[in-house]
């Protein structure tokens, strides 16, 4: 008599899994959440204050930065990546985030490294001051191997209709501020794979770099969010872009209207030494570069020039680097990097 367990199904690690992170996941609810853990869904009570209030959502995931940390049995920064990716794009769309699913796909269920990685997600949640309202862990076998996984999230937040920050009113004489990251985060890892992984063990020092290769790489991404509706809240700029996989060209140009050229000046900012490594490493050009990582600037803000001393600063108050590092003009819709 064939059985789900023979085909590779485990439901009783599934069942163990529930058990090991209901802790960590409601840990991040509050009175606004709705429903219980280990239910078929969760709510959550919308926040006072919001007249016409607008839902945004987000979903993205870690790449391939998670066969890196499969590789490197490195996997309690994954967490903070994958909330970064999710709660910094609603951010850039002026809101604040609210809440967080998570997916979780696995060849084989281990509860260790499930327990793991969904541990790491609620982290980030309570550092990012949103609700880890629940997910899914699913096992594929046959399809992916029994050690192979990969986690994918989305991200619930909220505006007031009208209030949303699209770049429409990015204007020339605006300032681009750009915010540091000192990392990677979660972007361009298909190419340090088979650049850097070629040349070096994950257990190698970091050429230039205080670390391994594994430690340098697999540094848990910065979370913008808190800092960004703070901003948005206090000094309203005319645009925000998150710095993913397309560097700053190939985001910022997402929230440029017509009319304007964004022209940034790649020598305000000195880039972390990892970026350097992997040039070198690889024989990467200086343009390839910035089309693939962010290259030491994880977030951009415009705003116009009364608000830039401002913008740096309360940006400083949540403990971020930022600097101006460029400007908008009237011309053809671009980003140029000089």
């Amino acid at each position: 008599m064939a059985t789900y367990r023979q085909a590779g199904v485990d439901l009783a690690a599934a069942d163990a899994v529930v058990d090991r992170i209901g802790d960590a996941v409601t840990a991040t609810w509050d009175d606004s959440v709705v429903g219980g853990f280990g239910g078929f869904a969760a709510g959550l009570r919308l926040p006072a204050g919001y007249g016409n209030p607008v839902l945004m959502m987000a979903t993205d995931g870690v790449g391939t930065k998670a066969e890196i940390a499969r590789l490197a049995g490195r996997l309690d920064g994954l967490g903070w990546d994958l909330v970064a990716m999710c709660v910094d794009d609603v951010a850039a769309a002026g809101a604040r985030p609210l809440a967080m699913t998570d997916y979780l796909a696995v060849g084989s269920i281990d509860v260790e490294v499930v327990a793991t990685l969904v541990g790491s997600v609620a982290a980030a949640c309570a550092a990012a001051g949103v609700a880890l309202l629940g997910g899914e862990t699913a096992e594929h076998p046959g399809v992916m191997e029994a050690d192979r996984f990969d986690l994918a999230g989305t991200a619930l937040g909220i505006v007031e209709e009208g209030e949303q920050i699209d770049g429409s009113g990015i204007a020339p004489r605006d300032v681009i501020v750009g915010v540091a990251s000192p990392n990677l985060r979660s972007n361009g890892f298909s190419l340090v794979r088979r650049v850097v992984l070629d040349r070096l063990a994950l257990d190698d020092p970091m050429p230039g770099g205080a670390g391994t290769l594994a430690a340098t790489l697999l540094a848990p991404s910065v979370i913008y969010a808190p800092a960004i509706v703070a901003l948005v809240a206090a000094h309203r700029p005319s645009g925000l872009a998150h710095i993913t996989g397309g560097g700053l060209a190939g985001n910022l140009v997402r929230v440029l209207p017509g009319g304007c050229e964004a022209i940034i000046d790649t020598g305000c900012w000195e880039p972390p030494a990892v970026f350097g490594s992997i040039a070198d490493l690889g024989d990467v050009t200086g343009d390839e570069m910035f089309a693939v990582f962010n290259m030491g600037i994880g977030f951009v803000v415009v705003t116009p020039p009364a608000r830039v001393q401002a913008t740096i600063a309360a940006l400083a108050g949540f403990g971020h680097e930022a600097m101006v590092i460029g400007g908008v003009g009237a011309g053809e819709r671009t980003v140029r990097l000089v």
